[in-house]
């Protein structure tokens, strides 16, 4: 079998080395670029298994290169960035990128988000069914069960999990969440993000497991580690 590739589009050297030498250590194989022209080409040329993406690239600001990539094809991306500001993770996730770290991060937690974003992208996000530690969801029936146990959620609590189940492992924002459970005008529906989310916590994870993280001003990830 194969290792997965990820192909680094990094322009600092002492960041480029970090992340080539502990990704190989771990069995992947790496592809480098140092500017968005040089890594939106050999993203075509390879379509590598994950792309991690500076934003502060010499060349181009790294949200194109997200918005870009993501117009032909659906590779995960996960952006490594020093910008920490709860706008710029939006705005890098809105554009379509799959999760976003800032730096300096742990690099376990790097591995574990590129674990994650791989097994994601190899799961069908339209099958029947979905299977994990206990929890099924069958989407033909609408029914949820823990254990076997079924779990009563009502239609709009029904959608807000299918829609965080079928991007498992990424974290979907605000906007997104509300374009997809409340429609296109529903921006004054926020505050009912959290209501709901209570309920589905409460629901879900009274045996002990934890479902849901909490990505704070930015959405919310349904985990998969």
């Amino acid at each position: 079998m194969n290792s997965p590739l990820v192909l680094v589009i990094e322009d600092e050297p002492p960041v480029q080395r970090f992340l080539k030498t502990g990704l190989e250590t771990q069995h992947y194989q790496v592809k480098q670029a140092t500017t968005a022209k040089e890594g939106e080409t050999m993203a075509i040329q390879y379509v590598p298994d994950a792309i991690l993406l500076d934003l502060g690239l010499p060349d181009r600001d790294g949200i194109e290169v997200v918005r870009s990539i993501r117009a032909w094809s659906h590779i995960p991306i996960i952006v490594l960035s020093a910008r920490g500001l709860e706008r710029h993770k939006v705005e890098a996730l809105d554009a379509g990128a799959d999760d976003y770290l800032t730096k300096p991060f742990g690099f376990p937690e790097l591995l574990a988000r590129i674990r994650a974003a791989i097994r994601r992208n190899a799961r069908p996000e339209s099958g029947p069914e979905f299977e994990l530690r206990g929890l099924r969801i069958d989407f033909e029936a609408r029914r949820v069960t823990i254990n076997g146990s079924e779990i009563h959620l009502t239609p709009t609590e029904y959608k807000l999990l299918s829609v965080l189940v079928r991007h498992a492992g990424k974290v979907v924002t605000h906007k997104q969440l509300l374009e997809a459970v409340w429609g296109p005008k529903s921006a004054s529906q926020q505050p009912h993000i959290r209501v709901y989310m209570a309920h589905l916590r409460r629901k879900l994870e009274e045996g002990g497991e934890h479902w849901f993280s909490t990505e704070v001003g930015v959405g919310y990830r349904f985990t998969i580690e």
